[in-house]
């Protein structure tokens, strides 16, 4: 059964909810997946992971806890269930209405994982995931102008209300009493202080499709279980201009004959958009963020 977004609402709000994008027959396998990749990070035998006290990448092995497990596609992972997903019609559908693109310009990105850290709650800053958070309102303005050409998301498989967002600044720039609360390198001790702020609650199996300049931020509960599957997709219109945001992340085993044999064609195509984007940036393209 074909899945219907609402594209307009996308573009006015800056996120949509999408039930349905995981069939029931792959929803287990999903779930087992996710359970093998969390205990693996949990006991330290996968080094890929989002590090509590690191809102932002690089990442580093400063506290046991995690918030997040990194490159869940990675064959060493051995979880093919991920990969199978991504390239799935439903996902690869959805993706093409919200980009208004062909599927031969969808470009493979990041997939990730985010889960509950087990011995501290955690958040993160308000946020723009590619913009700085003393840029200017003219920087501001130039960058949200650019950043049409992808697409980021949350699927949860357990209720999650961790991601709180100020809907429709993904085209605006804050007003100076949202600068005055996103300058800062702290999280908010409640997200909803800020002006026009929600709070995001999916349902298992729902999925969150954002724009992720938009300002966000996320609050993340110790005690309660959370694995949502986190990623994000361009389209090759953009050229360069998600470089950073995406590369930050270190990639390179993406670039390795044994990644791209795991995927179906529809994958490799996507996988070859990506490395054609990396092999065009010349030099080290930083990080969007700091810590």
């Amino acid at each position: 059964m074909a899945v219907i977004v609402n594209k307009a609402l996308y573009d006015e709000q800056g996120y949509v909810i999408v039930p349905g994008l995981i069939p029931p027959e792959k929803f287990e396998a999903l779930k087992a997946a996710c359970d093998h990749a969390i205990a693996k990070t949990r006991t330290g035998s996968w080094p890929h992971r989002r590090t509590v006290g690191r809102q932002f990448p690089p990442f580093d092995d400063s506290n046991p806890d995690s918030w997040g497990v990194q490159h869940v596609m990675h064959p060493d992972l051995g979880e093919p269930a991920f990969s199978e997903w991504y390239t799935s019609d439903a996902l690869i559908n959805v993706s093409k209405e919200l980009l208004q693109c062909d599927e031969n310009e969808l470009q493979m990105e990041l997939f990730n994982l985010l889960i509950n850290p087990l011995e501290h709650d955690f958040a993160l800053r308000w946020h723009r995931d590619d913009v700085q958070e003393n840029a200017s309102t003219e920087e501001e303005v130039a960058a949200l102008g650019l950043w049409t050409h992808g697409i980021q998301w949350n699927t949860a498989l357990y209720e999650d209300s961790c991601l709180y967002v100020v809907p429709k600044t993904h085209k605006l720039p804050r007003t100076e009493v949202q600068r005055a609360q996103s300058m800062t390198q702290a999280p908010p001790t409640n997200p909803l202080d800020m002006p026009g702020a929600i709070q995001v609650t999916l349902q298992p199996g729902e999925t969150v499709f954002y724009n992720s300049n938009i300002l966000h931020c996320g609050a993340y509960n110790s005690k309660q279980g959370r694995a949502t599957l986190h990623g994000c997709m361009g389209d090759t219109r953009g050229g360069s201009t998600r470089a950073r945001n995406v590369l930050q992340h270190g990639l390179i085993w993406m670039t390795e004959g044994r990644f791209r044999d795991q995927l179906t064609e529809r994958g490799k195509r996507m996988l070859q958009a990506l490395i054609n984007m990396k092999e065009g940036v010349k030099g080290d393209v930083g990080y969007s963020q700091v810590n």
